[in-house]
């Protein structure tokens, strides 16, 4: 709801109009209702998008706000993404340490995202993921009820409900970012018109680039809710730069690389996706279902 009241926001500044002449809908997706098993084992994030989907393709809303994240890759034609806002603060924030090496030894870090627990056991083996699922204050609240000794939150959804000086901000340049994280997009019917020119008023193009790109790498490397990817886009003078990793689930293996691209040209992306399944080993590859795969 945090993120449909600025999207509402926006675009009210942007067209000029009260905030009462744009209705927020609430919809409650299959993800928030269930909350005792990770995503990619009860249907991936089609779990966050599906009511969505209905509700557009019913005429019911003329648009819906995603978390960019958690929108699956592949999208129905009958849809499209009309506007990202401008990108939060792409980093993790982890709660309970002021650092991964301080972390004490063997102690539960609660996840069920297959990237962070990945590239936690890359560098701490010695630690135990346990799963932890559900908004902030779920996941704070298990936190303080014992239930893991630390765990993770992105920054920008602590900012988004003021939260800002809540645990230990992780330099993403470190610590690489799940693709599209602290990215809102906002999407409509493909035929609908007026809806996608209302909505192009307050597309912000630079993250609208970064996410595209970020999505187009997932593509290549035919991520899935099962696969640790991690991923961090910057500017870099008259292009991008884009650094990506990919794991092993046990976080054993560790495969990194780098493009360079202008913003209308994504080939480079989809060569870096080539190069990381070419450089990681047979039982890496299988969870991922690219064309290496």
């Amino acid at each position: 709801m945090a993120q449909a009241e600025e999207t509402r926001a926006r675009l009210c500044a942007a067209l000029g109009c009260e905030e009462g002449e744009v209705e927020l809908v609430p919809v409650i997706a299959s993800g928030d209702r269930i909350q005792d098993r990770p995503l990619a084992d009860i249907g991936g994030k089609a779990l966050w998008t599906r009511e969505l989907d209905a509700w557009l393709a019913e005429g019911r809303i003329d648009a819906a706000v995603h978390s960019m994240k958690d929108v699956e890759t592949l999208r129905p034609e009958t849809l499209t993404i009309a506007a990202i806002l401008p990108r939060a603060d792409k980093a993790d924030v982890l709660i309970g340490a002021t650092s991964i090496s301080s972390i004490p030894p063997g102690a539960r870090v609660g996840t069920s995202a297959p990237r962070r627990a990945a590239q936690l056991l890359h560098a701490r083996p010695d630690l135990e993921i346990v799963g932890i699922r559900g908004n902030v204050a779920t996941r704070l609240a298990k936190l303080q009820a014992g239930e893991a000794d630390a765990t993770f939150l992105a920054a920008a959804g602590l900012d988004r409900l003021g939260e800002e000086g809540v645990g230990t901000r992780l330099d993403p340049g470190d610590w690489l970012p799940a693709p599209a994280q602290a990215a809102i997009g906002i999407e409509c019917r493909a035929d609908d018109r007026r809806t996608r020119d209302l909505l192009a008023e307050i597309d912000h193009a630079p993250s609208h680039v970064e996410v595209l790109a970020e999505r187009h790498l997932l593509a290549g490397l035919g991520g899935s809710c099962h696969s640790p990817i991690a991923v961090l886009t910057t500017p870099h003078g008259a292009e991008l730069r884009m650094d990506a990793a990919i794991y092993s689930p046990d976080g054993a293996n560790r495969i990194a690389g780098s493009a360079r691209f202008a913003a209308d040209r994504l080939g480079p992306v989809a060569d870096l996706a080539r190069q990381l399944l070419d450089d990681a080993p047979d039982h890496v590859r299988v969870h991922f279902g690219g064309s290496h795969a």
